[in-house]
């Protein structure tokens, strides 16, 4: 396997065990407050440092794991229950239904994403659940599109002619040939996905309009400590390296799939 693709899952693996690790078995306490050490600098026994309020951030950061993975997996898949379904049926129907399926996936793809975001934020209000729905609404062209150009491409294939010659049914034709084709690339997409939204979340709770305090997300964890960041960068300096180390490897995990999965992406 390629360097890449094991950073990839190294990457993953350490996000997975971290979102499901109790909270017991953490270094302290994420939330606990100690007035008497607040911004103190890395050590034995604080790590990471201490932010504002004294409060642990290596238990901070691997906390925030749980709260990027519940985003990740929450807003892809409820896009992907919306967008797929829609993509395929399109993508075989075509005629209007197509048309029309696509014009509104390309006015939304016509928003920049994080835009589109703010504004579904603002509409909605804050919060993890609000947050999770925003990314999800910008992330439905993608999947939309994809899905729509797979089900056109294996519709055309000999042996999905040959099963609609045969007389089965659309809802056969869809479920057990082309869904089953597409999911290669859709699982390539998602991936690819995961550090989009992962970017996307922090950039909300940064300004403010995403997961609120004191829960411990990496981008409000980024606003907290930016007003000390010349004298004790810390506070913001670990939750931005969890992004990018979380960003770069499912980048790299997308890449390694998408070469085993998906031969004609990767040329």
């Amino acid at each position: 396997m390629r360097p890449g693709f094991v950073f990839g899952l190294t990457v993953t693996g350490v996000l997975l065990v971290l979102a499901v690790l109790p909270p017991a078995l953490l270094p302290a306490d994420p939330y606990a407050q100690d007035l008497f050490h607040t911004l103190a600098p890395p050590s034995w026994a604080h790590p990471f440092g201490t932010d504002a309020f004294g409060r642990d951030m290596l238990s901070r950061v691997a906390a925030g794991a749980r709260v990027s993975l519940v985003e990740i997996v929450a807003s892809i898949g409820l896009s992907c229950l919306v967008a797929v379904p829609l993509g395929l049926v399109a993508g075989y129907s075509g005629g209007l239904f197509d048309s029309a399926t696509m014009w509104v996936m390309d006015l939304l793809y016509a928003f920049p994403g994080i835009v589109l975001a703010i504004l579904a934020v603002a509409v909605l209000g804050q919060g993890l659940l609000n947050t999770t729905l925003a990314i999800a609404l910008f992330s439905l062209p993608v999947y939309a599109r994809l899905a729509r150009n797979l089900a056109r491409e294996v519709r055309g294939t000999g042996y999905v002619e040959a099963s609609i010659a045969m007389g089965a049914s659309p809802f056969h034709v869809l479920g057990h040939h082309i869904l089953r084709a597409s999911l290669p690339p859709l699982l390539v997409q998602a991936t690819l996905t995961a550090g989009t939204v992962v970017l996307s979340a922090a950039a909300l709770s940064f300004l403010g309009l995403g997961v609120q305090p004191p829960s411990p997300e990496w981008g409000a964890m980024m606003s907290d400590g930016r007003n000390y960041v010349g004298a004790d960068p810390w506070p913001s300096l670990f939750p931005g390296l969890a992004i990018a180390v979380t960003v770069l490897g499912f980048d790299r995990l997308g890449e390694g799939l998408r070469e085993r999965l998906d031969p004609r992406g990767a040329a």
